[in-house]
């Protein structure tokens, strides 16, 4: 795990080189801070020392990584284990052509090679994207940064900014580097793909008192974030890797890429076969030499090449370009289904996802505030709709209809939400967004949902003046010129609940302004903690009328903000996905246990998960409770607890790897630049394609085309049925070479027995030839394999638990069934070459060539009936024989491609076959 690092460093100031100030900002004070950075909060840095800290600090850079060269990506491709034992095959096989020279070319070579080339240039195209989180990083910060240098405003280059700069912030800004803030006024951020908090986070200068989260910093910005509102004036405290930014990116690059289960069991078979062809060259050839009368170097060199060409045969060559295939196949399907797959092989380990650890933000939920409720005098009235379409129904709160005094209260409150109010409310290609603040942009969709029209209410109420929000006052104003009341004019008003309702005098109550009394007040707090409660954000609406000539010439000020009229309570949520809450039930039945890991707050975060049915307790862990855990606490902590709250990067990681150490194959998915880190450790990293960063779609092995949860439901059953389907394909490639290897092995051994030696005229003789058993490998095989992979998948395949995280892909009950298949083709196959030649048990006509070739069908005709029989370990091969339309196609291709190694003459020579016949031998 790596350390904490805090927004600042260790600096030595102004020339003092023995002495190291380690300041931890959100802590101090600002008079603290500023002394520590050498600061001037007027006059800032002056030019020669801020040289001096270039120099000493570096650039306002992310260290990027040197881009691996497309050759180097391209020869990766060949570093799989069996790769690796192909390639040694064909330089065997084309060393012995160079001895042998049998033929005008080194056919055999020639094709391993091609299929081995093929497989390459397959995987390399499926992930030609390379990884460039931290190109991406770097693209987020800002270009440029507004400075105070020698007491001068100057506009930088943001690579340029040092710790101790005095940065100007503006609404809008991409913040430069980490800052510590000195002034604020009505400042806002959006950190939601750093911290996970889904609204703007106010800002202020005051110190806090004890360790926070980044989400509860209220008094730093930054790197990468963005000013939503307000302005401000902040030192610089961290700039390139030292930034929190430089933080992820650093983990970024520190973060091995880890196997899927699939690379390692086929490197693991890969090494298997390696062991296995090795070891059965040297018991053919020594078993010849021991039971054989082997004599002369000539006949020596015929059994070393015997023995080769067994172990050729042991090695499936299509295997590789067979799995990629299929996997590059999967990958279509999934793209239909919504889920992109950046790397191949990581396809099927969704299959065997025990656990989806997921964001909250944008992920579970749709990042778009959304208002639920509305409370005032005469009653509540629900809102539904779950995204920034005014859409959904309106309701009564408890049932009844929403009439007279009820009415007039929630179109009055809504009126005034809309009114005092900056956001856009925009439609483009049939979506919906907000330009501006989430929380106001929930308010305008509220008031189109009650029925109010932007354009009537322009016409009534003409802004002209407004008392920006402030995070001391906690209130935000607007004043119109009300045209049906020529002699008036309207203010308008929105804010903390608390605070605001300190400051009426009155509520409406119907159509009449009545006074607070003490037990209305009482019961408007109380209605406040109880919209608290169901983690809905409260905001209290009021209004008060003012004289025609109340503007001054230098605009209103807060003292518009007192003997209001209280209008109502409006509370609103970041709401759950409509579909999230049926796939998490799904992903359950399935064995499949949900998380959320999330930076907004606990309270939040468990009514979410508690809605979505992710947990019962309502139980959330929170990053400063993780942080005083131990690995051990941790372990025994996400076993039972599956909601975590105000994390930061660092406790991502730490919790994946707790439960991948608990023995769990983990999804993690994100769409934020703090979800990074988590989702390149994760067995499968999953980001969202539309809400996501490009920083978090890099990292991630899968990313959502249409940030659905539920698509990664519909992926996980796709990847069962990938898996499932690999199984049978490996079944039955590797039967069918134990079948090969076995006729070769026991043809050999008992060769006097089936009478294979004496017609041989002397000499050691194949039951097959190299290139026969070379073209059942690559060809004849080939295409019924490929079938397999996109057999449908088996009924209930998500009513069954994950597999477990040690089980591999091939399980001893496939080795004992491979083995048992394999050695009855061979005993079949063995007994037509008897029957097909004289002596031997059964006497036959035939001459070596007819018996040779007769093996060969046989040979072929048994893996094609294999075929159908691998498609389960548990069915009869009988059973659902007519669902794969494709897999019948390739059998009656291979059957057209044997018949013509048979029949055609060319191919005659090339295979030594000769044409069969009924009656024949």
């Amino acid at each position: 795990m790596i350390e904490p690092v805090n927004e600042v460093t260790q600096m030595k100031m102004d020339g003092s080189a023995s002495r190291a100030d380690t300041v931890e900002p959100h802590l101090e004070t600002v008079e603290a801070v500023l002394a520590a950075f050498g600061a001037d909060a007027e006059r800032g840095l002056t030019a020669m020392e801020a040289k001096s800290r270039l120099a000493r600090y570096g650039r306002n850079e992310l260290t990027a990584e040197k881009p691996t060269p497309a050759w180097r990506k391209f020869l990766a491709q060949f570093t799989d284990v069996l790769v690796v034992l192909l390639i040694v095959a064909a330089l065997i096989s084309a060393a012995l052509w160079f001895v042998e020279r049998d033929s005008a070319l080194p056919y055999e070579a020639i094709a391993i090679l091609a299929i081995v080339i093929l497989n390459a240039v397959m995987g390399y195209l499926q992930q030609a994207r390379a990884e460039q989180a931290l190109a991406t990083l770097s693209q987020m910060s800002a270009a440029h940064a507004t400075v105070v240098r020698d007491g001068t405003r100057q506009r930088l280059p943001a690579s340029d900014l040092v710790p101790g700069d005095l940065v100007l912030i503006e609404e809008g800004d991409t913040i430069p580097a980490d800052a510590r803030l000195i002034q604020s006024t009505a400042l806002q951020t959006a950190e939601a793909t750093l911290t996970g908090e889904s609204l703007p986070v106010s800002k202020d200068t005051g110190a806090i008192a004890e360790e926070a989260s980044l989400g509860d910093r209220h008094n730093m910005v930054f790197s990468g974030t963005a000013a939503t509102y307000g302005r401000g004036r902040a030192v610089v405290t961290a700039t390139g890797m030292q930034s929190q930014m430089g933080r992820i990116a650093g983990m970024l690059e520190a973060t091995p890429d880890e196997a899927t289960p699939l690379q390692k069991e086929l490197d693991r078979v890969g090494r298997l076969l390696g062991v296995a062809v090795m070891g059965i060259a040297v018991v053919m050839i020594g078993t010849i030499l021991l039971f054989e009368d082997v004599q002369g170097f000539a006949a020596i060199f015929d059994v070393l090449i015997l023995g080769v060409a067994l172990a050729v045969a042991a090695v499936p060559e299509g295997l590789p370009a067979v799995v990629t295939a299929v996997l590059s196949l999967g990958v279509q399907r999934m793209a239909k289904r919504k889920a992109i797959i950046r790397h191949l092989a990581a396809v099927e380990t969704l299959g065997s996802a025990d656990v989806i650890a997921s964001d909250k933000t944008g992920t579970l939920t749709r990042n778009e505030m959304t208002v639920r409720r509305v409370v005032t005098a005469s009653g509540s009235v629900n809102l539904g709709g779950t995204s920034y379409a005014p859409e959904g129904d309106v309701t009564r709160h408890c049932d009844g209809e929403i009439d007279g005094s009820l009415r007039t209260e929630f179109i009055r409150a809504l009126a005034a939400a809309d009114r005092a109010n900056n956001a856009v409310l925009q439609e483009c290609d049939g979506r919906w967004s907000v330009q501006g603040d989430p929380t106001e942009g929930a308010l305008i969709v509220a008031a189109h949902k009650a029925g109010l029209e932007e354009e009537t209410l322009d016409a009534r109420f003409e802004r002209v003046g407004e008392v920006p929000f402030s995070s001391e006052r906690k209130l935000m104003s607007t004043v119109h010129a009300d045209a049906e009341r020529q002699g008036l004019l309207r203010a308008f008003t929105k804010g903390a609940p608390d605070i605001l309702l300190a400051r009426c005098s009155h509520e409406l109550v119907g159509e009449v302004s009545r006074p607070l009394t003490v037990e209305r007040r009482a019961a408007i707090a109380s209605a406040n903690e109880l919209l608290a409660g169901d983690a809905l954000r409260t905001l209290g609406l009021a209004f008060r009328s003012l004289p025609k000539d109340a503007s001054a010439v230098d605009g209103f000020g807060d003292d518009v903000e007192h003997d209001l009229v209280f209008l109502g309570l409006v509370g609103m949520i970041d709401p759950p996905r409509d579909e999230a809450k049926q796939a998490i039930a799904r992903a359950k039945a399935a064995g499949i246990r949900s998380m959320m890991i999330t930076g907004d707050h606990p309270m939040t975060a468990a009514v979410i998960a508690m809605e979505l049915g992710i947990t019962a307790d309502g139980r959330a862990v929170t990053g400063a409770e993780l942080e005083k855990m131990s690995d051990e606490e941790l372990d025994r902590t996400v076993r039972e607890v599956s909601v975590y709250a105000r994390v930061n990067p660092d406790h991502k990681l730490r919790i994946v790897n707790a439960l991948q150490r608990e023995g769990m194959t983990v999804a993690m998915t994100g769409d934020g630049v703090n979800d990074a880190p988590a989702l390149k450790t994760a067995d499968i990293g999953v980001a969202m394609g539309i809400t996501g960063t490009d920083v978090s779609k890099q990292a991630a092995d899968m990313v959502l085309a249409d940030d659905n949860f539920a698509s990664i439901v519909a992926a996980v059953e796709e990847g069962r049925a990938i898996f499932s389907n690999i199984r049978k394909f490996l079944r039955y490639l590797l039967s069918s070479n134990v079948g090969e290897v076995m006729t070769m092995f026991f043809g050999v051994l008992l060769a006097d027995l089936i009478g294979l030696h004496a017609t041989g005229g002397g000499g050691v003789v194949l039951p097959l030839l190299a290139t026969q058993i070379l073209w059942i490998n690559l060809v004849t095989d080939g295409a019924p394999a490929l079938a397999l992979g996109v057999d449908p998948a088996d009924a209930g395949a998500m009513s069954k638990p994950p597999r477990p995280r040690g089980e591999g892909v091939i399980t001893r009950r496939m080795w004992a069934g491979i083995l048992l298949v394999g050695a009855t083709m061979a005993a079949g196959t063995l007994i037509v070459l008897d029957a097909s030649f004289p002596g031997g048990l059964i006497e036959g006509v035939g001459s070596l060539a007819y018996g040779q070739t007769m093996a060969f069908t046989t040979l072929t005709l048994f893996q094609l009936f294999n075929v159908f029989n691998a498609r389960s370990d548990e069915r009869s091969a009988f059973a659902n024989l007519f669902t794969n339309h494709w897999l019948w196609s390739a059998v009656g291709l291979s059957l057209v491609l044997h018949v013509a190694v048979i029949y055609v003459p060319f191919l005659q020579s090339a295979f030594s076959t000769v044409p069969l016949s009924i009656g024949a031998g």
